[in-house]
């Protein structure tokens, strides 16, 4: 049965993003909204580095504007930065990379656009919470309000793929690598993890924003710095590899002799689950953040894609290069080529040692659980739009539960269902975002001519 559902599901995973209408779709909504907002991930980009460290004033919202971006990369900082990078150059090349770094420039565009629209038209209760994203978007901005439903059931859905169990599941394979004796009891790291995230996620936004505040900065530091190291002593291969991965962007073959466009297809697939950009996720956590005017909450949010694929996916990615592990990829005890999570780790045991598989395992067991607490954030304020306050504690405790469950499943069988949920919950809200693009436009011209005026306030 596991086998039929992987077979049908890989089937329909690679018609959705093995159809030039998907991939040009999604980067042509990225090239759109960069021309429409005048390049504003240029334009502003320093302003949005001064927002987030000046704060951004007094405004309606339950945690602080660096709480909202740190729950942010909670979600995108994840397996997608070490699992998903080596997934997508194993199947499409060093090409994909090039791609992965087109996704997050234009899709820097596209979440400063939704960010910026889920702030405009968040709903504030009279208890002080605060109900915001693209399906309040949908609804409040446009009255579509089937269109809502739509996004939010697919949302809730892609909670417990890219949000749980490809997390748990990226954990689970990389224990197996570094402990051997615990290959055929992946229970064991999704039991402990399903636990550590029970007791968080109970707590609510707040707990949730607390713990990824202090976590977001520290295993970035943590995983950068030990990219760095590899990197900085081999400086002088980087121009080579980084001319290595522009070449194969564009070769006819890709990936040991696959089909042109692999690298297309992988990169901008592993580059939008990294980031997020588009998915409409990002915009339910900036719509809770204390912001006095929506522009500021799409600044902070553009910073995402820079942090997370910019700069923590091209690290994995050259390590993965310079250390040669595509070329010649180690096996497992069952004899298959490691893939994932595990591959990224022996790049690093290969150029650290001990020590490189070991911090690869501190900062993907970091990196899983903070994506899993933010997205069960994501999952329940979507449960909440679509039956009431009482679904919230259910869907928590079936959150946890398939934490478990992810653990044991099939690698591919888990990313294709989370590839597939990703697309879906995509196509409403960029739908909203191409329609109020002008309303976007409007709101960062007057903005930006006067970011400290009095007036720059909600509307």
């Amino acid at each position: 049965m596991a086998d039929k559902l992987g077979d049908w599901l890989g089937a329909l995973s690679s018609l959705l993003w093995g159809h030039p209408v998907t991939l040009y779709g999604l980067l042509g909504v990225g090239l759109f909204l960069s021309l429409r907002l005048f390049f504003v991930q240029l334009r502003c980009f320093k302003l949005s580095w001064r927002v987030l460290w000046r704060g951004t004033g007094r405004g309606a919202g339950e945690i602080s504007g660096f709480q909202a971006l740190a729950t942010m990369l909670s979600a995108t900082v994840g397996t997608g930065n070490i699992a998903g990078v080596a997934t997508a150059l194993t199947l499409g090349g060093p090409g994909a990379l090039f791609w992965m770094w087109v996704t997050a420039f234009l899709g820097m565009a596209t979440k400063f656009a939704e960010c910026t629209l889920a702030v405009r038209f968040r709903e504030l209760r009279p208890n002080g919470e605060v109900a915001g994203g693209p399906m309040y978007t949908l609804v409040n901005g446009l009255g579509w309000r089937r269109m809502a439903f739509c996004f939010a059931l697919f949302a809730m859905i892609a909670s417990f793929g890219i949000g749980n169990m490809v997390q748990a599941n990226s954990i689970a394979d990389n224990t197996a690598y570094m402990f051997p004796s615990l290959h055929d009891k992946r229970w064991l790291p999704g039991l402990m993890m399903a636990l550590l995230v029970a007791v968080v996620i109970l707590g609510g936004v707040r707990r949730i924003a607390v713990v990824a505040a202090a976590l977001a900065p520290a295993m970035a530091l943590l995983y950068v710095g030990g990219a760095l190291s590899i990197l900085l002593t081999r400086s002088g291969e980087i121009p080579g590899l980084v001319s290595e991965v522009v070449r194969s962007a564009f070769s006819l073959e890709a990936a040991g002799g696959a089909v042109a466009g692999e690298a297309l297809r992988w990169g901008v697939a592993r580059g939008l689950f990294s980031n997020e950009a588009g998915l409409g996720s990002s915009p339910m956590a900036m719509a809770a953040a204390r912001f006095r005017h929506p522009v500021q909450g799409g600044l902070v949010a553009m910073l995402g894609p820079f942090i997370d694929t910019l700069v923590i996916c091209s690290m994995t990615g050259l390590v993965l290069l310079a250390g040669g592990v595509l070329e010649r990829p180690p096996l497992d005890p069952d004899g298959a080529a490691l893939t994932g999570a595990a591959l990224t780790s022996h790049a690093f045991q290969l150029q650290l040692g001990p020590a490189g598989a070991t911090l690869v395992q501190v900062s993907l067991c970091l990196f899983a659980f903070s994506t899993m607490l933010a997205w069960s954030y994501y999952g329940d304020r979507c449960a909440d739009f679509l039956f009431g306050a009482r679904a919230i504690r259910p869907y928590r405790l079936i959150f946890v539960a398939l934490v478990f469950v992810g653990a044991m499943a099939p690698l591919r069988l888990v990313w294709d269902l989370a590839d597939i949920t990703n697309l879906l919950m995509a196509v409403p809200n960029l739908l909203a975002v191409l329609a109020l693009s002008g309303l976007v436009w409007r709101l960062t011209r007057k903005y930006t001519a006067a970011p400290n005026a009095p007036g720059a306030r909600e509307p």
